[in-house]
């Protein structure tokens, strides 16, 4: 993406791209591998990880939220819930107050199998982090949450340019809706 510069910040800012193309690649390959174990596609993958974020922040998703999160229409959206309720990766809960609305949750069995996996990767990311300060790490906060925004906005634009249909934009991780 970038090419090698020579001053101290172009080359930084060069490095600092290839990191983050590597581990976008590396964590592909994880995520792929998870889904290749249990019989997912990438749809299915990308859908429990919204469900799974959804859930992080308390905030658990219905099938129409994950359609616009996945630009899916809701047809799809239902095939793939079927799928992965079927799967026993989630499963499907009425609202406590809004008993006409349907939420998603990890089901047991397939939080164990993410757990089962991902614990390790988990385990090191605490590891690597603990090695930073709070003041680092808000650093670091900071830029991967205005690294996300300019990636988001290209992927729309991207989707419009192909003509798909625009749907609501996806959940901020950084907390700015």
């Amino acid at each position: 993406m970038y090419r090698r510069r020579d001053d101290p910040r172009g080359r930084m800012v060069a490095e600092i791209t290839n990191d983050l193309r590597r581990y976008s690649f590396d964590a592909q390959h994880v995520g792929h591998a998870f889904a290749g174990l249990h019989g997912l596609n990438a749809t299915d993958l990308q859908a429990l990880i919204a469900v799974m974020e959804a859930e992080l922040v308390g905030e658990p998703i219905t099938p129409g939220r994950l359609g616009e999160v996945l630009n899916l229409s809701s047809g799809s959206v239902t095939a793939l819930v079927d799928r992965l309720e079927r799967a026993g990766h989630i499963r499907r809960d009425r609202d406590t107050v809004d008993r006409r609305k349907v939420l998603l949750h990890y089901a047991d069995r397939g939080a164990t199998l993410a757990q089962s996996f991902f614990g390790p990767l988990g385990r090191r990311t605490d590891e690597v982090m603990a090695r930073f300060t709070d003041d680092e790490l808000a650093v670091v906060h900071r830029f991967m949450a205005e690294m996300m925004r300019s990636m988001r906005a290209h992927r729309d634009e991207v989707r419009a340019a192909r003509g798909e249909p625009r749907r609501a934009a996806a959940p901020d991780p950084a907390g700015d809706h």
